[in-house]
């Protein structure tokens, strides 16, 4: 485990000591985990990773946590599954299916260090603001580790196959009359109020863990980054994660050359996309962000500063998607390559295959679309799309006929 300072993704004010920090003392934007990478290079270390299984905490040399066990459920290690040319460009797409996390989202990788510090801190209370990936990944942690977990969740906003992982990890839900920015706004003072130990993305120690996918991603492909790598954008914060594990691994020596990111957005929950594209240097939120991908349906994303940098620094794109866009994508990625992701997640195939078809890639070019959760994390969203199945006679002769007459 190497040293590590709080650092100003804004104003650069750098923070040591003890204290725990949500954001910036000067300035209060938001804050990232600086690695003092002194004395290690990919050279020393690939031996060791190597002899790891495939997981987060392979890479635990680049993991500031000091003392306490790791709070683990085998996270980390979900494959990279070519899905063909969309665009019949030359282009080679994988897709990152974090759905096979062990509560089924990304969100896990984050949730293992940022469990495993709150343990180390001596803390017994933790607590996360959610769409509904977050809280059920923190309720399955907390409970790994024996801690007392609370959500806020906005009404009607959250899928069921989430919010039932919660109830089950046994977290105490709250439901606010509000949206999930509401949630955000009120965790940290809420969490002061209650002792408890805030597990948002705006926590630095979540993004330790997510950068992780990075590493994997380039082991994956046999020790080199994709050209593309495209992920969708809710928070801000795995986009951001994945841009500081390419980056560390260049300062280790590992890459010559890092990835161009892209992020995705649903048309009607656009802020960073919107900014971005128009050359802002801030945000203007959405008051209402609608779409039917419920995990990125987030109108004023509280990581928003690290990924418009982190999108800049690579030389990035944004791109929105209509829902039309995206059911499509989960549709045709379950149907075709046998892979059933939440419709966030197909968001990002559905931008990459839009930026295919605009001749954005160039031939030859490998791209990684980031898959984010498992399409049971909300079934309904798929039911809604899809007919009813036949009802037939319990006969051969009506199976056979159902099935010949093309009915699904």
């Amino acid at each position: 485990m190497q040293g590590a300072v709080l650092e100003c993704v804004n104003c650069g004010a750098r923070f040591e000591g003890p204290k725990e920090r949500y954001a910036c003392d000067a300035c209060g934007d938001g804050l990232r985990l600086a690695l003092d990478l002194e004395g290690l290079s990919y050279d020393s270390l690939a031996a060791r990773w190597r002899a790891r299984p495939l997981g987060v905490w392979r890479y635990r040399e680049l993991i500031p946590i000091n003392g306490g066990g790791e709070v683990s459920l085998q996270e980390g290690g979900t494959p990279l599954l070519g899905v063909g040319d969309p665009g019949g460009n030359g282009v080679t797409i994988h897709v990152k299916n974090e759905g096979q996390n062990p509560t089924g989202s990304f969100k896990d990788r984050g949730m293992t260090v940022g469990v495993t510090r709150a343990r180390a801190l001596g803390r017994g209370r933790v607590m996360c603001a959610s769409t509904g990936n977050t809280a059920a990944s923190l309720a399955a942690y907390s409970a790994r580790a024996r801690m007392e977990c609370v959500v806020l969740v906005p009404a009607g906003g959250v899928a069921l196959g989430k919010l039932a992982q919660a109830f089950f990890a046994g977290a105490r839900v709250v439901t606010l009359r509000g949206s999930f920015d509401d949630a955000m706004r009120l965790v940290v003072e809420a969490a002061e109020r209650l002792d408890a130990y805030v597990l948002n993305s705006i926590n630095p120690y979540r993004i330790e863990g997510q950068k992780t996918a990075a590493f994997e991603v380039f082991d994956q492909l046999g020790g080199r980054a994709p050209d593309w790598l495209v992920c969708p954008v809710g928070n801000g914060g795995n986009l951001a994660a994945y841009w500081k594990g390419f980056q560390e691994l260049q300062a280790l020596g590992a890459l010559d050359a890092l990835p161009r990111l892209v992020g995705v957005q649903a048309e009607g929950a656009a802020p960073i996309a919107r900014a971005f594209s128009e050359g802002r240097k801030d945000i203007v939120p959405v008051p209402k962000p609608e779409t039917l991908a419920s995990a990125i349906r987030i109108g004023n994303p509280a990581n928003w500063r690290k990924t418009l940098r982190a999108l800049k620094e690579s030389d990035g794109r944004t791109v929105t998607v209509p829902d039309a866009a995206i059911a499509e994508a989960q549709a045709r990625l379950a149907r075709e390559e046998g892979i059933f992701v939440e419709p966030a997640s197909a968001a990002s195939l559905a931008g990459a295959e839009r930026l295919s078809r605009e001749g954005v890639f160039e031939e030859g070019e490998t791209v990684v679309c980031v898959c984010t959760g498992h399409g049971l994390k909300d079934p309904d969203a798929a039911l809604r799309a899809r007919a009813e199945p036949p009802m037939v006679e319990a006969t051969v002769d009506a199976i056979v006929a159902a099935v010949k007459g093309g009915r699904r």
